[in-house]
């Protein structure tokens, strides 16, 4: 171990560092400049270097070798120098010149070479430089490129920012999704990654609005991956807790320049999730948002029921089948046609306790549940470009979803509080669940881009949405539930038998016309006019199941004991909303400013019809929006984007007859329901410097809304029975700040992140006010080595504190997190790799003594000889058999300590095969 970490001084020990400018002939420092130092005895890349706004570059060059220095710039002519190091060498200077050249053919072979390469807003990344040889899928490629990530969701970020885009050879990856791309294209096919700012897919289109949060990944193949099928087979199989664990994972891939198919598999009970139910409803098929700058707020909610999620892709049991194609196709140089397939189906064992103390109300729950859920998940989506000339371009989208969601569970609920005489009293409630939702829906967007002139330019968008969902619920319970709402009886039952019948029929339809007027290179004026239509109808009922007499249908709510007011328990609602809006934005350019300001004026239409009762709203609103950008160099910015947002709901919100949420939780819309209004402003600082090697990203945010949408909630005991409200004077206000460092030196890697927000926020319990402050605090630090022959390890550290202050409790979580990992070559073909995470959670309150401390290890070992395609590999799961994590939810009206089951420990044995 000494001498691994004695390593890396002992290379630095041996090397000198050469710096130096890069100019043209009249003196002026050059930008994005490339050296090369190739050693010339072997002819093997030793060192590369990109100038920054100075024309600054550095290499690191090992003592006593002769080498060749090529420095090129596109456009200029390049200089080839010999350049010795000696033994006893010490730092040393060299500048360069370059003098114009119109023959660039050299300049092309020169960029080829390079390690990285940086065009305008192009990033070009030769992968053989930054891999050792050990990365498996795109995801371990991405994590070793200077200034790009991969998160633990597997989502790509460049500069603090979302990849919104993936592509081979220029052709959709399973358009709107990285996480696919990330986990499955083999690293081994790769040959070039190329980062794409500032993107976008209309010609016609770059440079008129603000494409700077716009970031697509192309990925370039080896030459002997073209035009043959390429990809791998795994499978496997061993020993895990009470059962047999399995693998299956086929990967075929194939691109030509007519098109390709990408086909993907994944059928495993071994806890590996591919394709969750959040990535579902997040999946947004590349679709395009709507009048993203014109201010409203207005989205078709999920009408389920709240289906648990796992914890960190870990529960008691996972099972996962999931399949995917995509393809793209193009029959003419006009016609462009691609779409995939996504199946999907999950089935999970839930094993969760939780403990839940409700706030300034002397009850506390306990929990037990053993839940069973399947989501079966599917979604087609086809495209059609067709670009008939330079001028014109259309496009054509149809998404399809259509999911079946399924849930049982088996409960115990213990509840414990002080009734009127002082007395403890406790009791317990068996409580069997069952959720159902079939939801289904059709997105359907349709762009055409027609360009008049260079100076007038038309774009014009139709985006319809249609969507049905059918949710179900089903509770039998030992103890009755809102005995002084619901007239529940159990005439002669062991168990009251309540059930809600749901539906909800969404058609939602976008439309706007642009109009561009461009000026000059500098400036151009934005006039966009149009308008979003939804219908919503709603309708719900609660009834119970009597042995004997079947289904007794619900129509009212037991009266109020106090005020005598009657609830309905029906819902049928109409709900229509409207927005007619013209907008009018102005972008120009002054030196290294850019600036946008824009107003939108609005015409809402809001129309609610339940029970023969309508209601209805009109208003005129005028939002203004700004954005700015201060460009210093050619990788370094700074950004400002402030915006007013008018909030509106959906029909969920607005239906008042009461609907069960859970066993303990109703809920009731509310027909006089405003819009609220949100001030955002954030400001982001983005820096990447290939002189060093070192990204920066940076940025504060700051959200105040005023008259939010808020939750009014009524206990009774464990019943909660919720209602929005606004019109109250509420305030809410976010602060938020985020950082994130990283320097890669020689084969060494530094990364640091922090994130920090603190909310102050509203709500009214028990016709009270209730304010709850929460502060939380992200950081995290790791150290990271990429040597091709030695061992390679990470080591860090994550720290993560939540503190909630609400006036009756100030509680603080915290969350200590040590992780490393390490990866070893040994023998010839062999490979051991290891990856452990050290949790210590605790609530920082002595009274309650709620602390876990648990800690994951995983290895794995595999054999491949040089050149095989064979892969085989022993994989260790849970080594440490963990059987039971933490996690805690504080909010105005709870705190709660959950303990989640997780899967035991398990041995496989798999066996890949590479086409």
């Amino acid at each position: 171990m000494a001498l691994l970490f004695a390593m890396p001084v002992a290379l630095f020990a041996q090397s000198i560092e050469l710096r130096g400018t890069v100019k043209d002939s009249i003196g002026n420092p050059l930008e994005l400049a490339n050296i090369i130092a190739t050693n010339k005895a072997e002819g093997t890349l030793e060192s590369y270097g990109i100038t920054d706004a100075q024309g600054r570059y550095k290499l690191e060059l090992p003592v006593n070798t002769t080498y060749e220095l090529k420095v090129s710039y596109l456009g200029l002519k390049s200089e080839i120098v010999d350049y010795a190091v000696p033994e006893n060498a010490a730092d040393a200077t060299k500048d360069f010149v370059l003098l114009s050249d119109p023959n660039q053919l050299d300049n092309v072979e020169l960029v080829y070479e390079m390690p990285v390469t940086v065009k305008g807003d192009t990033i070009v990344y030769n992968t053989d430089s930054f891999t050792n040889g050990n990365e498996k899928k795109l995801g371990d490629v991405l994590k070793k490129l200077p200034g790009v990530e991969v998160t633990d969701d597997g989502e790509i970020e460049v500069d603090g920012q979302k990849v919104s885009k993936v592509m081979i050879e220029g052709k959709d990856f399973f358009d709107g999704d990285s996480k696919l791309a990330t986990q499955n294209i083999p690293a081994d096919a790769l040959k070039k990654v190329e980062v794409l700012k500032n993107y976008n897919e209309v010609s016609q289109m770059r440079g008129l609005g603000n494409d700077q949060d716009n970031i697509a990944i192309n990925l370039r193949l080896k030459e002997g991956k073209k035009n043959f099928w390429f990809g791998d087979i795994t499978t496997g199989g061993g020993e895990g807790g009470d059962a047999f664990r399995y693998t299956v994972k086929p990967k075929l891939f194939y691109y030509s320049p007519k098109g390709s198919i990408n086909i993907i598999g994944n059928f495993n009970n071994t806890g590996e999730v591919p394709f969750t139910f959040r990535d579902y409803f997040n999946f947004t098929g590349g679709f395009r948002g709507f009048n993203q700058r014109g201010g409203t707020s207005f989205n078709i909610s999920d009408g389920g029921l709240g289906f648990l999620t796992t914890q960190n892709n870990r529960a008691n049991e996972i099972e996962s089948d999931f399949i995917g194609a995509n393809f793209t196709y193009s029959p003419s140089k006009t016609w462009d046609l691609s779409g995939f397939t996504i199946l999907n189906d999950g089935r999970t064992n839930f094993v969760n306790n939780s403990l839940n103390t409700f706030i300034n109300g002397g009850v506390s729950q306990e929990f037990n549940e053993v839940s069973d859920q399947r989501n079966q998940l599917g979604m087609v989506k086809f495209s059609a470009v067709h670009k008939p000339s330079t001028n014109l371009q259309v496009d054509y989208d149809v998404l399809a979803k259509l999911s079946k969601q399924t849930e049982f569970s088996d409960g115990t609920s213990i509840e414990r509080f002080i009734d009127q005489n002082g007395n403890s009293i406790e009791e317990t409630d068996n409580v069997d669940q069952s959720k159902e939702n079939s939801p289904f829906s059709v997105n359907q967007n349709l762009n055409v881009y027609y360009t008049l002139d260079e100076n007038n330019i038309f774009a014009a968008t139709v985006q319809h949405l249609f969507q049905e969902e059918d949710p179900f619920y089903n509770a039998l319970v030992s103890q009755q539930p809102f005995q002084s709402v619901l007239p529940l009886t159990t005439d002669g039952q062991s168990l009251f038998d309540v059930n809600q019948d749901k539906t909800i029929r969404s058609n939602k339809l976008d439309a706007k016309v642009d109009y561009y007027y461009v000026i000059n290179n500098k400036s151009n004026i934005n006039l966009t006019f149009g308008s979003t239509l939804s219908r919503q109808d709603f309708n719900s009922n609660i009834f119970q199941i009597l042995e004997g007499n079947g289904r007794e249908d619900f129509e009212n709510s037991q009266p109020d004991p106090i005020t005598g007011e009657v609830a309905s328990l029906v819902n049928d609602v109409q709900f229509n909303f409207s927005d007619w809006f013209l907008g009018a934005h102005y972008k120009f350019k002054t030196g290294i400013y850019t600036f946008t300001p824009g107003l939108t004026l609005h015409r809402y239409g809001i129309k609610s019809d339940q029970a023969g009762v309508v209601t209805e709203d009109n208003q005129w609103v005028v939002l203004p929006d700004f954005f700015a950008i201060a460009q210093f160099a050619q990788s370094k910015r700074l950004q400002l984007n402030y915006q007013v947002t008018a909030q509106y709901t959906d029909v969920s919100n607005y239906a008042e007859g009461l609907v069960f949420n859970n066993f303990n939780r109703l809920f009731r819309g509310n027909r006089n329901l405003e819009n609220a209004l949100f001030h955002n402003i954030n400001l982001n600082y983005f820096s990447f410097s290939m002189f060093n090697f070192t990204s920066i990203f940076g940025g504060i945010n700051y959200s105040r809304r005023i008259d939010p949408i808020k939750t009014a909630g009524v206990f009774q005991g464990i019943d909660q029975i919720s209602s929005p409200i606004n019109n109250t004077n509420f305030v809410d206000e976010t602060y938020g700040g985020n950082a994130r460092f990283s320097k890669t030196f020689k084969k060494f890697k530094w990364n640091v992140r922090g994130n920090v927000s603190w909310s102050d926020l509203n709500n009214i319990i028990n016709n009270e006010d209730r304010n709850t402050k929460n502060f939380t605090q992200n950081y995290q630090t790791s150290f990271e080595t990429n040597f091709k022959e030695a061992p390679n390890f990470e080591i860090g550290y994550n720290y993560t504190t939540t503190r909630s202050d609400n006036g009756f409790t100030d509680r603080t979580f915290i969350t200590n997190r040590p992780f490393a990992n390490m990866e070893v070559n040994f023998l010839k073909g062999f490979t051991f790799g290891a990856d452990w995470s050290y949790f210590d959670y605790d609530d920082n309150d002595d009274s309650t003594d709620i602390s876990n401390t648990y800690q994951f290890l995983e290895a794995n070992l595999y054999y491949q000889k040089p050149e095989s395609k064979w892969e085989f590999r022993v994989q260790a799961t849970n080594l440490l058999d963990v059987d039971v994590i933490s996690n805690n939810n504080v909010n105005d009206i709870l705190i709660s300590n959950t303990e989640y089951f997780v899967q035991p420990r398990y041995v496989i044995f798999t066996v890949k095969y590479n086409l």
